[in-house]
């Protein structure tokens, strides 16, 4: 008889809700995430710069979700019938090395509403 090893399933998280967009901007901008990308027109002639999340590499993976709402009712036309309640705060998933400073946005939500798989 041989032993095989089960992988136990992946720990969904960290998960993170900082204030609003903003303060999570800073905090990518002071974690080294941001850079800035060129931008081209329609021929190809570099128009400037645009700042861009590098959101994965080899160690790390973010998936930012920002507004997270619960709730809401529609109709058979797709109408609002009851606006979804908004959660508070901006929000993001991450995987890798911990950033300084981002435990005190570390949440842990019951039932999250998206996980890496």
């Amino acid at each position: 008889m041989t032993e095989e090893l089960i992988e136990s399933p992946p720990v969904p998280g960290p998960f993170f809700r900082f204030t609003d967009e903003a303060a999570w901007l800073t905090a990518a901008r002071d974690a080294g995430f941001m850079s800035d990308v060129p931008v081209y027109d329609d021929e190809g002639v570099q128009t400037g710069t645009e700042e861009k999340l590098i959101a994965y590499t080899a160690n790390r993976a973010i998936d930012v979700i920002g507004i997270i709402t619960e709730g809401g009712e529609w109709d058979e036309d797709g109408n609002e019938v009851v606006a979804p309640a908004v959660l508070p705060g901006w929000h993001v998933n991450y995987l890798g090395d911990l950033p300084t400073g981002w435990e005190q946005f570390e949440v842990t939500p019951t039932t999250p509403s998206r996980v890496f798989a």
